[in-house]
């Protein structure tokens, strides 16, 4: 890459970038991208305990809140003279903020960043409440006039993008979420199917946070009738992996429910490891009631399952599954949940025929293709403020 080609980028973030959630994935995952294609990137966070990122810079301080079922770091306000110090040091030619963001950081950039800046923002989420709700759209009100030095507003999905419109005004610009395909060992070749065994019992996977709006809950419920009524005809084990406040609960409820012999709950598991889980199973079930903007999990999943992706049918999630609306389910009917686990455990055939679908879909979101669309956005949001400050001059 040329010098010429070669682009700063500054990406501001509110919160803190230790958790595997979806906007800090993103962030990550975009960073790392850049850098790969020879384009020099800085982080901006007011907290992060991770010292392995380069370029990062930490500015302001934070208290943290729930916001949409999430425990969120806000900042209390980054000093100007920081702010101004920063941009002097860096001097981006785009600066890329995550949406919606708080006014005392990210807003704080924006207002202070040189004319010639093109200024991107990413929204990500949607929000969960009628409070969260309410909260976005006085936000939206008071950050009207600094939302205008936007020259790009990106939706990283539908429901991003209604949440964009309906509290903020804004048009926006579709986007792909980039999101790091791994192929875990033994999921090659992509459309090979789990061998079919009868007297194997049929595997279903759940991988999540044990939080209310991902569906274990409703997964519990819906094995009990499954187990309970006998609707499935081939035997079958489920295993639910993963920590949160929901785990003893969930516990409990496996054992007064007669089903510990069949559902496992397995606890963490490592990052490198969840490639291999979510093709281990025959059914992968990721049935959050709501509260999603995007699937980044739902995306892993359908790049490396070895059976059939099922997802709770939220706005969120209707975006990954674009195409494969059958494998949508309602987490909250468990009869109706419990008769659909029967219907893909007892036939082999649908199971190893979703495989290829779902692999062209994940295949959409692949990190080069993200990054070729991001560097393009940038370039153009460029072009368009060179032209403005032309205009003007």
């Amino acid at each position: 890459m040329s010098s010429d080609d070669r682009l700063t980028i500054a990406l501001v973030l509110d919160d803190d970038l230790d958790r595997p959630d979806g906007v800090q994935q993103y962030v990550l995952t975009v960073a790392n991208g850049l850098r790969e294609r020879g384009h020099d990137v800085h982080l901006v966070t007011p907290t992060t305990r991770r010292t392995d990122l380069p370029n990062l810079h930490v500015v302001g301080r934070h208290i943290a809140t729930t916001f949409n079922g999430n425990r969120v770091r806000t900042p209390l306000g980054a000093p100007r003279s920081q702010v101004t110090a920063l941009l002097a040091g860096v001097r981006p030619d785009v600066l890329h903020v995550q949406m919606p963001h708080s006014p005392l950081l990210a807003g704080r950039f924006v207002r202070a960043v040189a004319p010639d800046v093109a200024v991107v923002g990413s929204f990500h989420i949607a929000p969960g409440s009628r409070l969260a709700d309410a909260g976005s759209r006085l936000l939206g009100a008071v950050e009207r006039r600094e939302l205008r030095r936007f020259d790009t507003v990106l939706a990283m999905s539908d429901t991003a993008r209604d949440f964009a419109r309906t509290a903020y005004g804004l048009v926006t610009t579709p986007a792909t979420m980039p999101v790091h395909l791994d192929r875990a060992p033994g999921t090659e070749p992509l459309t090979s199917p789990l061998a079919d065994d009868d007297s194997r019992p049929v595997r279903i996977v759940f991988l999540g946070r044990l939080v209310e709006r991902k569906g274990a809950r409703e997964l519990l419920a819906a094995l009990h009738v499954l187990a309970d009524q006998h609707l499935a005809h081939r035997p079958w084990t489920a295993e639910l992996a993963g920590t949160g406040p929901q785990e003893q609960l969930l516990t409990r409820y496996v054992a007064e429910h007669g089903l510990t012999g069949q559902v496992t709950l397995s606890g963490f598991v490592a990052e490198a490891d969840k490639s291999a889980l979510l093709a281990s199973g025959d059914l992968v079930v990721l049935p959050s009631t709501g509260g999603e903007s995007f699937g980044i999990s739902v995306v892993e999943a359908l790049a490396v399952a070895r059976g059939v992706v099922l997802a709770g049918d939220n706005p969120g999630y209707r975006t990954p599954m674009a195409g494969l609306e059958h494998q949508l389910l309602d987490p909250r009917d468990p009869v109706t949940f419990a008769r659909t686990l029967a219907r893909w455990i007892d036939d082999p055939a649908a199971r190893a025929s979703a495989i290829g679908p779902q692999r062209a879909r994940a295949a959409q979101f692949d990190t080069e293709v993200a990054i070729d669309q991001t560097e393009d956005i940038y370039r153009a949001a460029l072009d368009r403020r060179r032209a403005l400050l032309r205009t003007v001059d």
